[in-house]
């Protein structure tokens, strides 16, 4: 069994990784929530699993605690968006679970960043008695400016940040993951590397980049701009691109897409053209949503770790609000890569 590297808590995700099953399968199951449609053995793999890494499956119900300020159990997850992606509904559920482990709960307000919804919920909440502090989240990972009324309130950033950098924030290690997924077509003998990246006004987009262009200097790989393309996240664009891509006369071997949809309209044009992959191409992703894994062949991605994110939030929140020491640092959360079937050595 693969555990957590040493002194890291085990999560959900390294639970679900080892299960094979989905982390929201896996909060099911812990969580012990009523009326989940979990099969019996798959319960009983992910209880076994999370107490062979030792994640704390006690939940420590009716403990009293009389430090003071214990009483202050609620946290305000504050974000911009919920149900535009998954991503954040990963990110609220790791920081749900960091809290409960803690003794708090979360109370989630999606603002779509207007700000006069941003002040009314402010203005309504932050008189609440139970208050403990406020994890301000975004969609994109970007610089943002927090709301004067939350001067003076313990606060943490998820997936933003603050040019001063006054709070603690969390965002995704862009840089490294686009770096991981280029470096490992290197390793498997690819010299030839075709980048479909997103919008570049978004701040992931512009590090992924980055990442990939350091990867191929290190590799000795000149940077070839006619290889790289902006699409829109879509899997329409990830097809458009890979088949201009994979029609021009010195084709790439190998092509790393900014995320997961994306990558499957690659596999679209791929399989279009005759390609197979991973023989006659390779294709990285980059997310690792459920869709990865079961697209043929399963997705070789980069792990977007939302969870962890939230999690990690949650649990610098209540350190900062209990008296913990706290740095207002940017901590950039690793972006593992997840290696499945969609890569193998370029064809001779």
């Amino acid at each position: 069994m693969s555990r957590p590297a040493r002194g890291r808590r085990p999560t959900m995700t390294d639970i679900a990784k080892l299960a094979g099953v989905s982390q929201s399968t896996v909060s099911l199951v812990i969580n012990h929530l009523s009326g989940a449609k979990v099969a019996r053995a798959t319960r009983e793999t992910v209880l076994r699993i999370a107490r062979e890494l030792g994640y704390p499956l006690e939940r420590h119900h009716g403990r009293h605690d009389n430090r003071p300020g214990a009483a202050r159990n609620l946290i305000i997850y504050l974000t911009d968006e919920l149900t535009t992606s998954p991503h954040a509904m990963q990110t609220m559920d790791g920081a749900k679970d960091g809290a409960w482990d803690q003794d708090c709960l979360v109370a989630a307000f999606a603002t779509r960043g207007d700000p006069e919804q941003e002040q009314a919920v402010l203005a309504r909440m932050l008189d609440h008695p139970a208050l403990l502090g406020v994890i301000y989240a975004t969609i994109f990972t970007r610089a943002v400016t927090l709301p004067p009324a939350l001067e003076g309130v313990p606060t943490v950033l998820l997936n933003c940040h603050e040019r001063e950098r006054s709070h603690p924030a969390v965002v995704p290690a862009e840089q490294q993951g686009g770096y991981t997924a280029t470096m490992h077509l290197v390793a498997n003998g690819h010299r030839r590397i075709g980048f479909i990246n997103g919008e570049a006004w978004i701040e992931a987009a512009g590090d992924r980049l980055k990442g990939y262009r350091l990867a191929l200097a290190e590799a000795g790989i000149a940077f070839d701009p006619q290889l790289v393309r902006e699409g829109d996240w879509q899997v329409d664009s990830g097809y458009a691109h890979a088949l201009s891509l994979l029609t021009a006369s010195d084709r790439p071997s190998a092509l790393f897409c900014a995320n997961d949809l994306m990558a499957l309209g690659a596999l679209d044009a791929a399989r279009e053209l005759k390609l197979a992959v991973p023989r006659a191409l390779s294709v990285v992703g980059y997310d690792d949503q459920d869709l990865a894994r079961y697209t043929h062949p399963p997705l070789t991605t980069v792990l977007l770790p939302n969870y962890e994110m939230g999690r990690w939030a949650a649990e610098n929140l209540i350190a900062q609000a209990r008296g913990g020491r706290v740095e207002n640092t940017v901590f950039k959360s690793e972006c593992p890569l997840v290696s499945r079937d969609s890569v193998a050595p370029p064809a001779l």
